[in-house]
């Protein structure tokens, strides 16, 4: 049998140094600006033209029409591999990566995200209609 210097050596270097690996789940770690995570949809900025969804290349991306210069955008994040195509072909800067990735979950149904279009603006009342606080009930008189 060998007697074992150099690797007793080796060992009492490191046991003087610092540890490499983090403490996940007790320390946050801090993502660099630049990381590609979990897809936020901005849908005042959003037009249409769909160009994210015909360049996504796992399809995990639809834009759908819920009204009048309104959109919504349905994310598949399950078929989602974070590749960022669909922020960098969006001309309104409709999309964008967060950096969140503790997408972990059990429930498949969490990874169907829906990002509803924000609600109609209310449309302005005609000039000689009465304001509704003045407007009174007819009398059947």
């Amino acid at each position: 049998m060998k007697w074992p210097g150099r690797m007793a050596a080796e060992v009492l270097r490191h046991v003087a140094q610092k540890p490499a690996t983090v403490n996940y789940p007790a320390e946050k770690v801090t993502m660099p600006a630049d990381y590609r995570g979990k897809i936020v949809f901005h849908a005042a900025r959003c037009v249409g033209c769909k160009l994210c969804q015909k360049d996504c290349p796992a399809a995990a991306l639809r834009i759908e029409k819920v009204g009048d210069k309104r959109f919504r955008a349905v994310f598949e994040l399950d078929r989602c591999i974070y590749c960022a195509q669909c922020v960098d072909s969006c001309n309104k800067d409709a999309l964008e990566s967060s950096r969140d990735f503790e997408l972990a979950t059990l429930d498949k149904k969490q990874l169907h995200v829906v990002f509803d279009a924000p609600p109609p603006a209310p449309a302005a009342a005609p000039a000689d209609a009465p304001a509704p606080s003045q407007a009174r009930p007819a009398t059947g008189t």
